[in-house]
């Protein structure tokens, strides 16, 4: 069973890295040219920020970390982000799991006990799925609350 934990736990970290090196990869390259500032021969902006006044554009480039987090302002949508996250790891683990349950039908050889013991793993692992396709109706129902106290 440690082993099976381990396997897991493995590739959920696998395809944790795999997505955020892809994210990396469709946001990489050099940004685009800003036009010269008014007023600035160089094109470089006035000391003190922008000239609109708005957040420096995202200066991510080849070989340097990206904040993902640029686009969130307020909690909610923090947690909206948390839960689109948790929502794509859980999918990769629901996979495995019924990949996982398939195996114990197979293994348990019409053995009845092992049998019980492969629906049960197949009974909590549909009702992990559909909790996690119903975890954005749950994420709407809470807020909804949350907005009417």
């Amino acid at each position: 069973m440690n082993t099976t934990r381990t396997l897991i736990i493995g590739l959920i970290l696998t395809a944790f890295v795999t997505g955020a090196g892809q994210v990396h990869a469709q946001r990489g390259g050099s940004p685009p040219e800003s036009p010269p500032a008014a007023g600035s021969p160089t094109g470089s902006p006035p000391a003190g920020g922008s000239p609109t006044g708005s957040p420096p554009a995202d200066t991510c480039g080849s070989g340097s970390l990206c904040n993902p987090l640029n686009s969130i302002n307020s909690l909610p949508e923090l947690l909206t982000a948390i839960l689109k996250g948790v929502v794509e790891i859980g999918a990769i683990f629901l996979t495995l799991m019924i990949v996982y349950v398939g195996f114990l039908f197979v293994a348990a050889r019409g053995n009845e006990e092992k049998i019980r013991s492969a629906r049960d793993a197949l009974m909590w692992t549909v009702i992990g799925g559909l909790i996690l396709l119903g975890a954005e109706a749950i994420s709407l129902v809470i807020q909804a609350t949350v907005k009417t106290l």
